[in-house]
């Protein structure tokens, strides 16, 4: 896969998942904007770390649940890259409450996840539209997770944010048919910085899994980028997860 020429905005784009992303879209060719809400460092040491091999990458600070923000994010990409061909909507958050704690499920956490976690990705979508529009093409990838195909995840808001996720995917993909695709992904357990203090459950959960791995976020960040050029597909939430949910 070239992106060679292609200019790609990757949200939360500085650690995990989106990292792994932006890396690997520069690598193939792409200029990369990275963005970022809180974790600065880490998307300027992504950034650096492309601009050091021969790419080309920006980073930019955006709250992706503030429209505003957004829409200035955008347009400063562009001004600065001239066009946006590719967008991956991975900027989430989550709290981590115990599912059957419903009590601890406040008004403020149901906000919260779903301002950046759904309306966020509604949001940028809608920024970037007009510039593929106007080129007649374009693609957009949302990152999901099985949390919204099976109910269970750090959180009930968190599951439930996640399985809206799925549905703005394909209902966004009805909205900018031909012109534009719009798929999602749905990975399973992904190696990160989660894990950090809880290798025994890692461990633990890789024993039950099919094939006897969880993913990396490289993993992540390959299908993300074959699904980006894949001219067949929209509308789709497609599953990495290991066997996790068979």
């Amino acid at each position: 896969m070239d992106y060679s020429n292609k200019v790609v905005l990757v949200t939360g784009g500085g650690t995990g998942i989106g990292r792994a992303t932006s890396l690997l879209l520069a690598e193939r060719g792409a200029t990369v904007a990275v963005n970022y809400s809180r974790s600065k460092a880490e998307a300027e040491e992504t950034v650096s770390q492309i601009n050091e091999s021969g790419g080309k990458a920006m980073a930019i600070r955006a709250n992706v649940s503030k429209d505003n923000e957004v829409r200035k994010m955008v347009e400063d990409i562009v001004q600065k890259f001239g066009v946006i061909d590719f967008l991956v909507n991975n900027a989430s958050i989550t709290r981590y409450i115990p599912m059957n704690d419903l009590d601890s499920v406040t008004e403020e956490v149901w906000d919260e996840l779903f301002a950046v976690n759904v309306k966020g990705m509604f949001n940028c979508a809608r920024a970037v539209v007009p510039y593929m529009k106007a080129r007649k093409q374009g693609a957009i990838v949302n990152v999901g997770s099985i949390a919204g195909l099976t109910g269970k995840g750090s959180s009930l808001p968190y599951a439930v944010s996640k399985a809206a996720v799925h549905g703005l995917t394909k209902s966004l993909a009805h909205a900018l048919a031909p012109e534009i695709r719009v798929c999602s992904v749905a990975p399973g357990a992904v190696k990160t910085r989660w894990w950090e203090g809880k290798e025994e459950q890692m461990h633990s959960l890789i024993s039950h899994l099919p094939l006897g791995r969880i993913s990396t976020a490289d993993d992540i960040a390959e299908l993300i980028c074959a699904v980006l050029v894949q001219p067949s597909l929209t509308g789709q939430v497609i599953t990495v997860d290991n066997g996790q949910t068979l």
